[in-house]
């Protein structure tokens, strides 16, 4: 289990704008807050978001060496589907939305978005048990 993640981020407060509203969303909690970051916990990890003085750079590339993305379980289908829908109002953006909501294969279901310093969630439906036929009763 990770215990946490942290992203540096180009600018604090948008990120606990857009982070906020989705890790609340997921079901975290705000954990930590300082002069450069914020955090929010579900059970035992937690995700910052810090705008580190240390920082050397002003923008993420998922499409570089280092994070492409976080997956985080989201419900079920329609729990996806509503974050999904809400989620341009909160600064996100969706990718792959021709192929939404299978951009990942046909047997999985997600919602795959950037926010606005290029950050990718992805948000996963719980698995649907395949279709299974009860045997009939033997009959005695």
């Amino acid at each position: 289990m990770i215990h946490h993640v942290e992203l540096w981020v180009p600018d604090l407060p948008r990120a606990e704008r857009e982070w906020g509203w989705l890790l609340a969303r997921l079901g975290y909690h705000p954990y930590q807050e300082w002069q450069h970051g914020r955090s929010w916990r579900q059970g035992p990890s937690y995700l910052v978001v810090e705008q580190s003085p240390a920082m050397t750079g002003t923008r993420h590339d998922r499409m570089r060496p280092g994070l492409n993305h976080l997956a985080f379980h989201a419900g079920s289908r329609a729990d996806v589907d509503t974050l999904a829908a809400e989620a341009p109002a909160h600064g996100w953006t969706p990718l792959f939305a021709e192929r939404y909501p299978h951009a990942g294969g046909p047997q999985h279901y997600a919602a795959y978005l950037t926010n606005t310093d290029g950050f990718e969630a992805e948000l996963v439906a719980a698995e649907t048990p395949p279709d299974t036929e009860t045997p009939p009763p033997a009959v005695s």
